[in-house]
């Protein structure tokens, strides 16, 4: 993980964009391999919902992938854009865009490219699950932050760097339970509280919120909760 204060538009592995361009064709399966994300996406919702007003919105969905909270976010009212650099998510998100009627403007592209068309276009920014599979999440906070409006709110949602996380996240979800493909996390890259709470910080982003995320396998649901150790959301707003 590396940290710069330039703006880049090289903050990415092939390998984990191919990674997940190969679970395009199944994204919107709920019993496929993005099961684990179809019961998280409500309680992202409901996270969102809390605190940001979205009906008539602008809202971006950063690293969209096949567009699950996207359209959530559509359906609540809100104006979305999604972007991602996986060419096989993009399409599959504009496909069932197509099944569904949910408008929502998908776009091959990275949000520092983003930053620098449309600084201040939007009032709610979702970067969910993704984070952790970037090469500087730095960067992706800065661009965020240029994005949002004043006033604007950033939500976040990334798996903490502990021993819980690495026992239920990597050896427990890919290994013992096979819910997700295996490899598709790497400890290393997990992000601590109060590693994110500092980049926000030093991106100009105030933090307001930082609660835990349970997901329950046995009874395909989740949950918000108090312990972070494993999963959470975060939200910061931008003075």
């Amino acid at each position: 993980m590396t940290t710069s204060t330039a703006p880049r538009d090289d903050n990415f592995s092939q390998a984990e964009l191919d990674k997940f361009g190969a679970l395009a064709n199944r994204w919107w399966d709920p019993d496929g391999p993005q099961k684990a994300l179809h019961a998280l996406n409500p309680v992202r919702l409901q996270y969102v919902r809390d605190r940001a007003r979205l009906a008539g919105a602008t809202a971006l969905d950063v690293g969209c992938g096949g567009g699950l909270l996207s359209e959530a976010l559509a359906s609540e009212g809100a104006q979305v854009t999604a972007i991602d650099l996986a060419p096989e998510l993009v399409k599959v998100a504009r496909l069932h865009r197509l099944e569904s009627g949910v408008q929502v403007d998908y776009q091959l592209r990275s949000v520092e490219s983003l930053a620098e068309e449309r600084p201040g276009s939007f009032d709610v920014i979702t970067c969910m699950e993704m984070l952790e599979h970037v090469p500087d999440p730095t960067s992706i906070i800065r661009a965020c932050h240029a994005l949002l409006k004043p006033g604007g709110q950033l939500f976040l949602s990334t798996l903490n760097r502990t021993p819980a996380a690495f026992a239920l996240a990597i050896v427990g979800a890919e290994y013992v339970a096979r819910l997700l493909p295996k490899g598709t996390h790497h400890y290393k890259e997990f992000i601590r509280p109060s590693e994110l709470a500092a980049w926000l910080r030093d991106a100009g982003l105030q933090l307001q919120d930082v609660s835990g995320l349970a997901y329950e396998p046995w009874r395909q649901r989740a949950r918000l909760s108090t312990r972070t150790d494993v999963n959470y959301l975060a939200c910061a707003v931008k003075p």
